[in-house]
């Protein structure tokens, strides 16, 4: 079986937490601990997210007075893609000895006349108080959305629209490798008239990517990874209730946060109704039992 697994955010840093190396490598052994297991029967591909990370390094960059500007988001997210894929490969490579372990810098294109420009909707970065995140918005023009109880940094989230590495991708897995790509959804970029690349001010959704990775690959399932234990039906009411079983159809019809389950539920359908083969959503510790279809939201077309 070829398997897409996309890590959540929570598989390096919990919220709150000190964003240090050290911090983030514990929580991706542990990941890694859950994930080596599916690499030894199954084609593994494993994606993950970088929004506390981009975000920390727009932070340091816009302080840093050597800048005259700070870095742009698509060298930041390159920059998350080379140290979290150090951390995942190397701890694969621990995990799995003997068997080939790559990460890859990914490129996403995506559209110029993106709408998701106009309005953005992606959380990056740390979480702060409305009245810090006020004094950031006025310092440095960033748009600040409330994330629960507290405030984070938006930026543009466009919709991927095809993985540039693909061909190189789709040969590593057709060698035997566990490969690690995509990283942050992929550094976005637009094609412009002469053919050329260029990158762009934004972060791709990366459970977006993993939904086109996997369509591209025509991997077996989709693996959704978070730190909830599956969808909820009446989600946030005393009559909460997990949902084990779901089709796209019905998830059309949820009305799913935009900056978390939302995207999660948009992935799992695109990936469901193009391929007619099986996603889930669930907690990262509990992978295996997903593949398993025993825990979990199992998304399927029927």
């Amino acid at each position: 079986m070829r398997i897409v697994a996309a890590l959540g955010g929570n598989a390096l840093l919990e919220r709150g937490e000190v964003p240090e190396a050290e911090i983030q490598q514990k929580h991706v052994e542990a990941a890694v601990t859950a994930l080596a297991p599916l690499a030894l029967e199954n084609d593994l591909i494993v994606t993950h997210g970088n929004g506390p990370q981009v975000g920390l390094l727009a932070l340091e960059s816009a302080r840093d007075p050597e800048l005259p500007h700070p870095y742009p988001f698509d060298v930041l997210g390159a920059q998350t893609q080379g140290m979290i894929g150090y951390f995942l490969i190397q701890a694969l490579d621990n995990a799995l000895p003997g068997q080939q372990v790559v990460g890859m810098i990914t490129q996403t294109l995506v559209a110029q006349d993106d709408p998701a420009f106009s309005d953005p909707t992606k959380f990056v970065g740390p979480i702060y108080s409305q009245a810090q995140s006020q004094r950031l918005s006025r310092r440095w023009g960033w748009q600040m959305r409330r994330d629960g109880t507290v405030w984070r940094r938006v930026v543009p989230s466009p919709e991927p629209k095809e993985i540039v590495e693909l061909a190189a991708i789709r040969m590593l897995v057709g060698d035997g490798a566990v490969v690690v790509c995509a990283g942050g959804g992929g550094i976005p970029v637009t094609r412009h008239k002469d053919g050329t690349l260029r990158g762009v001010e934004a972060v791709i959704d990366k459970d977006l990517t993993a939904a086109l990775l996997a369509k591209a690959l025509n991997a077996d399932l989709l693996l959704l990874l978070t730190d909830v234990t599956a969808l909820e039906a009446d989600y946030g009411t005393a009559a909460a209730r997990p949902i084990r079983h779901i089709t796209p159809l019905e998830l059309a019809k949820m009305a799913l946060p935009a900056g978390s389950m939302g995207p999660k539920a948009q992935a799992a359908s695109q990936f469901v109704s193009g391929t007619n083969h099986v996603a889930a959503i669930g907690r990262l510790e509990q992978a295996a039992d997903l593949v398993a279809g025993t825990s979990g939201t199992i998304i399927t077309d029927h």
